[in-house]
């Protein structure tokens, strides 16, 4: 029986993914603060730092010593491999697969 997903929760087949789409694997912080770096990219492209911790800014730091985002929190840029690899983990952990 395969493992029960529940909505972001960080389970063995999204760190998996993770490592496959990202060369390493993600750790809790990672995967809740990606759908609100989605949504800010697909809208606004503005960074609220109000709206992130700080784990979410040492993440943030993390992602762009990576190469993976880029430019400043008030104009938040981002490879199209990272988009890539980012929505097909966050359709793991939050969509899944019927």
């Amino acid at each position: 029986m395969s493992e029960q997903q529940r909505r972001g929760e960080l389970t063995e087949r999204v760190k998996n993914k993770s490592k496959e789409k990202l060369g390493y694997e993600i750790n809790r912080t990672e995967l809740r603060l990606m759908p609100y770096i989605q949504y800010i990219l697909m809208n606004s492209q503005k960074l609220e730092t109000c709206h992130v911790n700080s784990k979410e800014l040492e993440t943030l730091v993390k992602w762009k010593d990576r190469g993976f985002i880029a430019g400043r929190y008030s104009r938040l840029r981002i490879t199209k491999d990272f988009w890539d690899a980012m929505n097909e983990i966050l359709f793991l952990a939050y969509v899944d697969v019927v």
